[in-house]
């Protein structure tokens, strides 16, 4: 098992960057996220997940532990494969997917190419649960936070997403202070987060 591949970045195209290490390049998959975050010439670190199938042998590198969690989650979803994962966390953050799914937004997952709606619904369906248990959110502010269930309640969903988010239960309980808790739980979510955004 490749743990993480660290060395100099020897090629990036796109979802593929190539990390030259000792004088080896290793072609890793990955998102147009962690691509941003490297320069060719540069010293780089990326976290791998090794694809073992009949047809093909692939390596999968990403910036951090989050997206890497993320992306292992979502081919553990029936139906989506390391393409269609990539490109989930292509346009969004490992923080935001967590949010998608916490909060049953299956329509922004559809904004990625090759999902559709069944694909998406599925999507948050099986991992509502693991996305509970599951610490997709770490690095978030220096330091892993813990994803937690999203209750039925709308107000008590928001909260949690919140967390998703890196804040803690207090910041999340006293953004959405003074709101409707009846309101849909993604109005108290983009309300929640303007009032952080604020502090």
């Amino acid at each position: 098992m490749i743990y993480s591949v660290n060395g100099t970045v020897d090629l990036i195209e796109p979802n593929l960057a190539v990390i030259d290490c000792g004088g080896v390049g290793y072609a890793c998959r990955t998102t147009a996220n962690t691509l941003s975050q490297l320069k060719i010439g540069e010293k780089a670190k990326l976290l791998t997940y090794l694809s073992v199938r009949e047809d093909a042998v692939e390596l999968f590198g990403f910036y951090d532990a989050a997206e890497l969690n993320c992306f292992r989650m979502l081919i553990s979803v029936s139906g989506v494969g390391p393409k269609a994962a990539l490109s989930i966390l292509s346009g969004m953050t490992p923080q935001a997917f967590a949010l998608c799914v916490a909060s049953g937004d299956g329509k922004t997952l559809t904004n990625a190419p090759g999902i559709g709606r069944k694909t998406a619904e599925r999507i948050v369906l099986e991992l509502k649960d693991k996305v509970s248990k599951q610490d997709v959110a770490a690095g978030v502010k220096g330091s892993a936070v813990p994803i937690v269930a999203a209750p039925s309640n709308t107000y008590a969903e928001a909260v949690s997403a919140l967390m998703v988010l890196g804040y803690s239960n207090g910041e999340a309980t006293s953004a959405l202070s003074g709101l409707d808790p009846s309101a849909p739980s993604d109005e108290l979510i983009r309300a929640g987060l303007k009032k952080l955004a604020k502090f």
